[in-house]
């Protein structure tokens, strides 16, 4: 449709879609822009619409769309250093504080678990938020689900086939028919909400007692297994069932090591808090490669704004800087600063009495402790870490997914084939290298292993969480209407691309080489082929 009514108390009127202002003449772009309603970005910091239509003369379009673009790839490495560097290893610091089993909680490559449950959150972490600010908006909903939908098409093929190619192998029989069928499950769940338009409580809840199952199987199958082993009693026998010894080292700090002091004892404070702000090391510098330092020199800016809020291990001067830059950081970014400047009886902004009551916490924790010892209550720095990790992620994916917005509406594109793609590949970038890293070093059938297991929680918990967060009392519903028949192809896609592992791994008694790599490979360069034709209608699919 070209245009939309709404009523008014005075009488109806007419908004057009805000896709629609790269077909009027460019000198009326930014008056379209400001005074239409649906070209509104909810929450963020910066109004792109405006920045690329108002600010930009018409001429500098292609200067504001590189610099977006830059702009987006920025954030995607914001959002990947973040969910690395801070947001997992607090998750490693909380399940040690809360005492809970490793085997569950902290890391996929030392636990047979595959991580599901802390490690997925901190994995999926950028999926996830991007989920929930996508769904906060109906407009940007489609963004949601094509890069629910587009990332499990990418992981499933892509970075399946290609561990295939890098590591022939022998897959873990029970664990991959476990992921696959519980992911069918899901997006076939999937499939019929968006069928029907609309996801009600009972169905978004659905999806989160859905992982809770699936993590119990886990659970169940593992305690099996180990018990079989513990007995000497060989399971019974599907190939590929023995377990893969894990590397002996793993990114996060584990149990113990996040508060083990770095410093000298006899550091000054002054000198404690130089060094603990400073990003890089040195002698690694030195030691790396060209393309290495150019990476690390963009990732710098982002690391050190993230010290100033969050750090594990026990540096008094830095951890006392944290009691007031953390909760600031909180109400600062939540809905974009609105609570933050709320003026209390239109006199005293809320962020200035945070900023007292904090300091002055700060000012006693300082005076209480030394630089050589933690206190008993160091703990409670990782569950602030932790918000400050989440706030911070949460403000990036705003950030991204109003800069996706904005592209579509400049390039007439679809939120859903933004999602499939941009967004998509920006959050599997990370997990991409990191399995085939994974696979390169002998560890295939783990990385594999992964490919299923993250995505199950991607879509569960980001279809399920992301809805119920948006539903109300007065309206237990979300709406989820397709934008674009592309829906329906990527459901397809993906659905083709299970089963066709389903049949085809048992097949080939679940010894993976190259030629199943290659088909995966062809089946999503096909995939993303067809999903191009159809988003500039070159190819038309009659829609349910």
């Amino acid at each position: 449709p070209k245009a939309f009514s709404h009523d008014s108390p005075h009488c109806p009127v007419t908004t057009y879609w805000c896709w629609e202002v790269r077909e009027h003449n460019s000198s009326e772009w930014c008056h379209f822009i400001r005074s239409n309603p649906d070209c509104h970005l909810d929450g963020g910091f910066l109004d792109y619409l405006d920045g690329v239509f108002c600010v930009f003369p018409p001429r500098l379009l292609p200067l504001a769309v590189t610099l977006y673009a830059l702009w987006l790839l920025y954030l995607f490495i914001i959002l990947g250093v973040t969910a690395e560097k801070f947001f997992c290893p607090n998750l490693s610091a909380i399940s040690t504080n809360l005492k809970l089993s490793h085997n569950v909680a902290v890391f996929s490559l030392t636990s047979p678990l595959h991580g599901v449950t802390f490690l997925a959150f901190g994995n999926g972490a950028p999926d996830v938020f991007s989920a929930v600010v996508a769904f906060s908006d109906p407009r940007t909903a489609g963004l949601a689900i094509g890069a629910i939908f587009g990332a499990g098409v990418f992981v499933t093929t892509v970075v399946a086939g290609g561990i295939a190619l890098v590591k022939p192998f022998t897959a873990a029989s029970r664990p991959f028919l476990r992921d696959v069928i519980f992911y069918m499950v899901a997006v076939f769940l999937t499939f019929v909400v968006l069928y029907l338009g609309r996801i009600r409580l009972g169905e978004a809840l659905g999806y989160l007692g859905l992982y809770v199952f699936y993590v119990l199987t886990v659970v169940l199958c593992t305690w099996i297994h180990r018990r079989h082993r513990r007995d000497g009693l060989a399971p019974p026998g599907l190939p590929g069932d023995t377990q893969e010894s894990p590397p002996r080292s793993a990114p996060w700090p584990l149990a113990g090591e996040e508060y083990r002091p770095l410093l000298p004892s006899r550091e000054s404070s002054l000198r404690i808090l130089a060094s603990a702000l400073s990003p890089l090391d040195y002698r690694k510098w030195r030691r790396k490669p060209w393309y290495w330092r150019l990476f690390k020199a963009f990732k710098v800016p982002v690391e050190l704004v993230l010290l100033l809020t969050d750090d594990l291990n026990w540096k008094r001067p830095l951890n006392c800087l944290h009691i007031l830059t953390s909760p600031l950081l909180c109400i600062l970014t939540l809905k974009s600063g609105t609570y933050g400047l709320y003026q209390i009886q239109g006199i005293f902004p809320v962020w200035a009495l945070v900023t007292l009551v904090a300091s002055a916490l700060a000012l006693i924790i300082f005076i209480t402790t030394s630089n050589e010892e933690p206190p008993k209550y160091h703990c409670v720095f990782a569950f602030l870490g932790f918000l400050a990790s989440a706030m911070w992620i949460n403000a990036a994916a705003t950030e991204l997914v109003n800069i996706l917005r904005t592209l579509g509406i400049i390039f007439q594109l679809s939120n859903t084939v933004l999602g499939l793609t941009l967004l998509a590949w920006g959050n599997s970038i990370g997990d991409t290298f990191s399995d085939l890293t994974m696979a390169r070093q002998g560890y295939p059938r783990m990385a594999f292993s992964a490919c299923f297991g993250g995505i199950i929680f991607n879509i569960l918990v980001g279809v399920g969480l992301g809805c119920l967060l948006q539903m109300t009392s007065s309206q237990p519903l979300v709406k989820l209407e397709p934008d674009s028949p592309l829906v329906w192809v990527l459901a397809g896609a993906l659905g083709l691309s299970l089963v066709f592992s389903l049949v085809t791994v048992p097949a080939q008694c679940f010894h993976l080489g190259q030629p199943y790599g290659i088909c995966l490979i062809a089946s999503y360069l096909l995939f993303l082929c067809v999903a191009l034709l159809t988003e500039f209608r070159v190819i038309h699919f009659p829609t349910p």
